[in-house]
């Protein structure tokens, strides 16, 4: 395009390549006035870096090479508050390396003012009281800790909501720290997620007495559930009750799910049900009863469990074993390779034994395989041992 304007007059290409430049950085500012202050990369390379800032952060040993990396335009902002965030997390019981870590992943705290930084301290006191826990809390979710003061008024309510649920205080912490969304909008859209599993649950048949510590189990393992629709929730059990799941087995599989039931739709269910039953060639009773014992039949997608199928009989698993144990494909492809090398080294063949020593978690499996080890390692006959007879 640019070619084109070079033919004619000079002076004329002269004007026309000038507007063309004009017209280019106009376009530039444009784009960089929509982006927010800290993203605008014009603004923060014409601008000086905080030397204050980066001095107390080399004084603390924080890793200056990766926020310049990573977020750069934290150097270039004032004012900002490294040494009442240091001193704050040391108040805490933080050690110096703690502190180095937490603002090398998060540096935007040293942004939040000292008075805001205290009101999540004493916000976040009051569902965990013991500073070493929090200042754990605090280097595993730093972002969930330094955040903005306009949503003190909605943490502060949520607080309340969940702990007139009686929810256990550690459930809170959880919940806070890791889906902090949750927590910064209005209690209200909580109180109606809440109320629909409330309501699932009785409606399932789930007893009152249990009602607490099931919500608080499905909340801890998915703190993200509270941010789906409740009409997600509502669609995915109907779909189910229409596959032919009884009320106890709808109640088993909310629960089992761990809340991931709102991650489904009916739609990616129909698929992969569709998938699971052609390749195992197996009933709509016999796909059932395997999804009960494994949900990964729901939530997987096809291509996902097309892949594990292959690696399992590609290992001479036979379908057969994979139907008589599905949980065996809540494992990636890699661990299942893992643990069939380890266990092979102990003489044991997937191919012809029980496929339940592959399943489980990690701690599962190492006990399996500890007992395995045992029994290879002990003697069939001891002839020191004295011999049994009868008196």
């Amino acid at each position: 395009m640019l070619l084109s304007h070079l033919a004619g007059d000079p002076l004329q290409n002269f004007a026309s390549m000038l507007r063309l430049i004009a017209t280019s950085l106009c376009l530039r500012c444009q784009r960089a006035t929509a982006l927010p202050l800290h993203l605008r990369p014009c603004a923060t390379l014409s601008s000086a870096e905080n030397q204050q800032t980066v001095e107390a952060l080399y004084d603390l040993s924080v890793d200056l090479q990766k926020i310049r990396k990573l977020k750069g335009w934290v150097l270039h902002r004032s004012p900002a508050y490294t040494k009442e965030v240091a001193d704050m997390l040391k108040d805490m019981g933080a050690s110096v390396s703690v502190v180095a870590r937490i603002l090398s992943v998060h540096p935007e705290a040293v942004l939040c003012p000292p008075e805001e930084m205290q009101a999540q301290r004493k916000l976040w006191t009051s569902v965990c009281p013991k500073p070493k826990e929090l200042v754990g809390i605090i280097e595993k979710f730093p972002a969930s800790f330094f955040t903005s003061s306009s949503h003190h008024d909605n943490q502060r309510n949520n607080i309340a909501y969940f702990q007139s649920l009686n929810l256990n205080k550690r459930i809170i912490t959880k919940l806070m720290a890791s889906a902090p969304q949750s927590f910064s909008r209005q209690v209200e859209q909580n109180e109606v997620m809440v109320r629909t599993l409330q309501q699932a649950y009785q409606e399932l048949g789930g007893e009152e007495a249990n009602m607490k510590t099931w919500l608080q189990k499905l909340l801890s393992q998915n703190p993200f559930v509270l941010l789906k629709p409740p009409e997600v929730l509502r669609q995915n059990l109907l779909f189910l009750r229409d596959k032919g799941f009884s009320t106890a087995e709808l109640l088993h599989l909310l629960s089992k799910l761990r809340g991931y039931v709102t991650e489904l739709n009916p739609d990616s269910m129909r698929r992969t049900l569709a998938y699971s039953r052609d390749t195992m060639g197996c009933s709509e009773t016999e796909l059932r009863d395997m999804i009960l014992n494994c949900p990964a039949l729901l939530y997987y997608p096809d291509d996902i469990l097309a892949e594990r199928f292959e690696s399992l009989l590609g290992a001479g698993i036979s379908m057969s074993q994979i139907i008589e144990t599905p949980s065996v494909l809540e494992l990636t492809t890699q661990i299942v390779n893992h643990r069939i090398q380890r266990l092979s080294v102990h003489g044991y063949d997937v191919r012809t034994g029980s496929l339940e020593v592959l399943s489980g978690t990690k701690k599962d499996f190492e006990m399996s395989y500890g007992k395995l080890q045992l029994r290879r390692e002990r003697p069939l006959f001891n002839p020191v041992a004295p011999l049994i007879g009868d008196d």
